[in-house]
């Protein structure tokens, strides 16, 4: 009897084959701009929004959406001032969201432990029809932002000063970079929870980035190892009666080391290949004997 006959297992492979794909398609610009771990202080704030949604009993995807949207920008605003660094901004992210999400959920009538484990590691086989739907449509938006500015985006993250002289607005792109961030970190808090979604974020990017060279092939390869974690940790999760979430990160992680193994052992090969002396049979140039 196959799994995926149940609806709520329909929903869970869609909503994390959504987010295998549109969150390495973020990731790679995270990582080229040293901000991996972005991902991690949104979604500290994002268990703030949780906490608003359920104490005014609203949809708390919603809710921490806007939540976490209002301080990714907030952060990257100091951040560009000079107001604040980037390590002190990272740290008000984590701690302050934390605290008044975990907060916020205690004054709330849905104060389980229950109801909060859920969000902070995920909970895909809940997913109901209304969640699958945000999932898609903001998934949708953060992966067509992200493929359709691919040159403007990729400018201010090698060389953001090179890109104002050139005369891309930087602080939008820059302000467009944070909200997709906050987004997705959103969206997936149901697929991987939220103190588990820079791993799709950073790990498939990581894993690319071992056997490509080009950005595009980069971002082409870790949105399929994204997409293919995302659905074998769905059917193994659902074989073994794991935690989607969980599975799914373990798998990337594991992708990860299988292809960094893989792209060291070859470069071993290549070199102890290339050190073998290879010697060639030249003949003799003609001699030519002067009378």
């Amino acid at each position: 009897m196959s799994m995926f006959q149940y609806d709520f297992m329909i929903r869970a492979l869609i909503g994390a084959l959504v987010i295998g794909l549109s969150a390495p398609a973020l990731g790679i610009y995270l990582v080229q701009r040293r901000m991996s771990l972005i991902g991690d202080g949104i979604g500290h704030v994002a268990l703030t929004g949780v906490g608003v949604g359920l104490l005014l009993d609203r949809s708390p995807v919603l809710t921490a959406v806007i939540v976490s949207t209002i301080g990714a920008v907030a952060i990257e605003l100091l951040r560009e001032r000079g107001r604040t660094s980037g390590d002190q901004a990272l740290a008000l992210l984590f701690y302050g969201g934390i605290a008044g999400g975990v907060m916020l959920v205690g004054l709330s009538d849905n104060r389980s432990n229950a109801n909060l484990m859920a969000y902070l590691f995920g909970s895909l086989t809940t997913t109901s029809r209304n969640d699958l739907i945000v999932i898609v449509v903001l998934g949708a938006a953060v992966l067509a932002a992200m493929l359709l500015l691919r040159p403007a985006l990729f400018a201010i993250c090698h060389d953001e000063e090179y890109a104002r002289v050139s005369g891309l607005p930087v602080r939008t792109l820059n302000v467009l970079i944070a909200v997709t961030a906050a987004v997705t970190v959103t969206i997936a808090m149901r697929t991987v929870g939220l103190l588990l979604v820079s791993a799709l974020m950073v790990v498939p990017v990581a894993a690319a980035q071992q056997v490509t060279r080009g950005f595009r092939g980069t971002m082409a390869l870790a949105m399929g190892l994204g997409v293919l974690s995302a659905g074998l940790g769905v059917w193994l999760a659902g074989e073994a009666d794991t935690a989607a979430g969980a599975t799914i990160v373990v798998l990337a992680i594991a992708g990860f080391v299988a292809i960094a193994a893989g792209a060291g052992l070859w470069r071993l090969v290549r070199r102890r290949v290339q050190a073998i002396p290879h010697t060639v049979d030249v003949e003799p140039p003609d001699v030519v004997l002067e009378r």
